[in-house]
């Protein structure tokens, strides 16, 4: 569907647009100068009409963008009957703001007052911010010379249909694995030379993707040494985590070759628990083989593993995800991270969604109780919420939310949330992020995506990170 803005002062259109698409996420939204389906003036005040109601909100003594997206976000509340509990609030950090006021010394109540009044958030929302901001202060980094290095795996036994990253289906790409492992392995050894140079400790290590389990099992048993000899043996590492994503990638040999290399949490993520669900988002699992590998990876000791889920797949209602909350109620995984959908323009399900109508996504009131009854699972089973962000076109405005059992927290996962600690990310799509705790500047470097050019540059990719790096240490 197509919504039209007629805009008096288009020096405000990126803060009204943001406000519409909320609740407009999937419409195309359109500024025009003629006749319009909403009108938007904003002078001495903020008005605004669309063919049924019309309303004026006052500013207040600040004037300023936020006045006018609480006004349009009040307005449209009101004109749609839905609720969305973050408010006007479009950042991905929520707790990062919760964490600051904190910090400044400000209490539970100026917390959540400062949320309400700024950004129209709930009580419930705020509450949660300040609760994860409350479980990360002990994590989160204060030592200048203490980063955490992350290893990017772009690869993927298949393409699933809301998938925007780096992740290249695997079949037929035997040659293009190779020269990758090849250019990886350079740039894994150069980095590792870098930080015993400038005698830099590595907190955390995570071995992400894509799926770094969809190579084979030679190449993956070489790769996982060569990371654990370069950034984990003798350092003291916190934490290796691997996400091994998809179970359909996953063998015995694979989960023996990280138990011998001393990975402390690997991630089984099914995503959902339902077959057709599976199917129609593109992934050649099985409920069962999810099972069938989770129990596999607890056999061989691992005691540490989180699930995946996400809420507002395709064509999927309270109904099955009250199945996937049943089943994963029984396998009781060690964290839980859930996550709801966001429809990533680069996406094939975008294209399905905005131009071809074949899906359906859940209404707000149903995502509400879905979300609902995924947090209370994580409640249950004795998991708490320990870290959180948010993503922009997530369907119902709501938030990706680790919940895990005391003492299994991912400490990569909130130092990258929280920032306050340099990320050296190596492969390709992986972007490093460079943080001075002095001044709190952050400087990014993101290496190519595509898997030929980066081995093409992959001289350049080091030097460039390397004296990024250097501006620091």
């Amino acid at each position: 569907m197509e919504i039209t803005i007629k805009l008096n002062d288009m020096s405000h259109r990126y803060a009204v647009y943001h406000i519409f698409n909320i609740f407009y996420t999937f419409d195309d939204i359109k500024f025009v100068e003629e006749s319009a389906q909403f009108e938007v003036e904003i002078d001495e005040k903020i008005k605004l009409k669309n063919d049924k109601i019309e309303r004026v909100y006052d500013f207040d003594e600040e004037r300023n963008k936020e006045c006018i997206k609480r006004a349009v976000f009040k307005f449209l509340e009101e004109v749609t009957g839905d609720n969305y509990p973050w408010g006007t609030l479009i950042g991905i950090r929520p707790s990062k703001i919760a964490l600051k006021l904190l910090s400044e010394g400000k209490s539970n109540e100026e917390v959540l007052k400062y949320f309400s009044d700024k950004y129209l958030a709930s009580v419930e929302k705020t509450q949660l911010c300040i609760d994860v901001a409350e479980k990360e202060k002990s994590f989160v980094n204060k030592k200048e010379n203490s980063i955490a290095v992350y290893i990017g795996m772009p690869f993927c036994p298949t393409r699933c249909l809301y998938c925007s990253f780096a992740a290249n289906p695997i079949a037929g790409c035997k040659s293009l694995v190779e020269l990758y492992l090849e250019s990886l392995y350079k740039e894994i050894k150069a980095i590792c030379s870098y930080i015993d140079e400038k005698q830099l400790y590595v907190e955390s290590v995570y071995f992400g993707g894509g799926t770094p389990t969809s190579i084979n099992n030679e190449q993956f048993h070489e790769t996982i040494k060569l990371v654990y000899n370069s950034f984990v043996k003798c350092r003291n590492v916190k934490e290796f985590t691997v996400e091994c994503g998809r179970p359909d990638s996953i063998t015995e040999e694979k989960l023996k070759s990280m138990k011998e290399y001393d990975v402390t949490r690997i991630s089984i993520n099914p995503q959902s628990m339902n077959d057709d669900t599976l199917k129609v988002i593109g992934r050649h699992h099985t409920v069962e083989s999810v099972k069938e590998k989770f129990n596999l990876a607890r056999k061989l000791g691992f005691d540490n593993i989180n699930m995946d889920i996400i809420i507002g797949l395709p064509n999927e209602g309270i109904g099955e995800v009250e199945n996937t909350v049943r089943q994963i109620k029984d396998l009781s995984p060690d964290s839980l991270t859930i996550h709801g959908l966001s429809i990533k323009r680069a996406s094939r399900l975008h294209e399905n969604i905005v131009l071809k109508h074949e899906v359906s996504i859940a209404k707000q009131d149903e995502l509400v109780k879905m979300y609902k009854a995924t947090n209370n699972l994580a409640l249950s089973i004795g998991l708490e919420p320990y870290y959180m962000y948010r993503q922009k076109n997530m369907v119902g405005n709501m938030e990706n939310l680790g919940f895990s059992k005391p003492g299994k927290e991912c400490i990569y996962n909130i130092e990258m949330i929280e920032e306050r600690q340099t990320i050296i990310a190596l492969g390709a799509d992986a972007v490093s992020k460079v943080v001075n705790l002095e001044t709190g500047k952050i400087k990014r470097f993101g290496n190519v995506k595509d898997v030929r050019e980066y081995a093409d540059r992959i001289d350049e990719m080091i030097e460039k990170k390397i004296n990024l790096l250097d501006t620091i240490y």
